[in-house]
């Protein structure tokens, strides 16, 4: 792939939210699986700003679970290995390059305590980077929606196609994302434009309907027929549906043996109004890890799997970007039919 630079500066632009001055030590962090373009892109950012950047380079590990692993946010390359996770913490800032990124990673919370501050560089081809470049208006939107989960006590999700969704706050961990931070010990990814709880344990229940053309991401896959998920104490305990779709789901989360995979990771909504829902039909499987989708205005998104708020440890994990829902909070519309209020 050449590298054109109008790609490299977006990257210059976007590490330049992030604070980054002439001088700065920066930490490039990759895999052997990891996108080139990804790598050398912010290398030419990093040296266009002056910045002191270094790379630090890991092997892929061997692929350990029964079935692909996709978009989890979790990468295990660097496998506890303490001169690294002590390298990246004496940083200023950390470009994320790995295949699934560190947000969920073990080592993050010891890196972050050293007061570095990561930028995840989704695994994406450029393009997409460069056209969902997050803009400092963004922040606005997503702090916002941030003080209104927080102290919020109820989140509930409706759809004309039969969602039903209760989900109590109390006790949930309130995130939000928009693209940049140049705050030390923080993490931030590129797309961005989302705001997400982690609900504590036994707080999610009722029915998720997932309706033709909403987005299964860890199959990239639009769905051709709908789902319906039956959840009860955060656990999905039935899946309703005679279809490719619905095998497709039921296989997949029988293949962890792990009844944490069942279970609620985090909800939210997408705010970032140059996302699209229909750009995975642009893109071949490769070349697309769907955080663009993720944060799309006015979807909810439903995900299962790991969550440290309920201490549920898995690497088996669905991302679902839903359409046409309602979601409220506290009784206050944020999203309506799928509309971002």
């Amino acid at each position: 792939m050449r590298i054109d630079p109008k790609w490299i500066d977006s990257f210059t632009e976007v590490f330049k939210l992030c604070g980054v001055q002439p001088g700065d030590a920066c930490a490039i962090l990759s895999e052997t699986q990891s996108r080139p373009a990804l790598v050398q892109l912010s290398e030419l950012a990093l040296a266009r700003l002056g910045a002191r950047w270094f790379h630090l380079v890991l092997p892929t590990p061997r692929q350990a679970a029964p079935v692909p692993v996709r978009s989890t946010g979790a990468s295990d390359a660097i496998a506890g290995l303490g001169p690294v996770v002590q390298a990246l913490a004496g940083t200023v800032f950390i470009v994320d390059c790995t295949v699934e990124g560190i947000q969920h990673a073990a080592e993050l919370p010891q890196i972050l305590q050293g007061g570095a501050r990561v930028m995840v560089v989704s695994n994406e081809h450029p393009e997409i980077l460069e056209r969902t470049a997050p803009r400092a208006e963004d922040e606005t939107a997503v702090r916002e929606a941030m003080r209104g989960l927080r102290g919020a006590k109820t989140m509930q999700v409706t759809s004309a196609a039969g969602t039903d969704l209760q989900i109590n706050l109390a006790g949930a961990r309130v995130g939000g994302v928009w693209g940049f931070s140049a705050r030390p010990g923080s993490l931030t990814h590129w797309p961005g434009g989302l705001v997400l709880a982690f609900p504590a344990a036994g707080s999610v229940h009722g029915t998720l309907v997932l309706d033709r053309g909403d987005v299964n991401l860890t199959f990239k896959r639009y769905l051709q027929d709908s789902v319906r998920l039956r959840i009860e104490d955060d656990h999905v305990v039935a899946i309703e549906g005679q279809s490719v779709d619905a095998d497709l789901m039921r296989g997949y989360f029988e293949a962890w043996g792990d009844r944490a995979a069942y279970a609620v990771s985090h909800v939210g909504w997408g705010l970032n109004r140059r996302a699209r829902w229909d750009a995975m039909a642009f893109y071949d499987k490769a070349d697309f890890n769907g955080t663009e989708l993720r944060a799309f205005a006015g979807n909810f998104l439903y995900s299962t799997g790991a969550n440290e708020v309920a201490g549920r440890h898995t690497l088996g994990h669905f991302d679902l970007p839903l359409r046409g829902c309602t979601v409220t909070v506290d009784g206050t519309p944020v999203v309506v039919g799928g509309v971002l209020q």
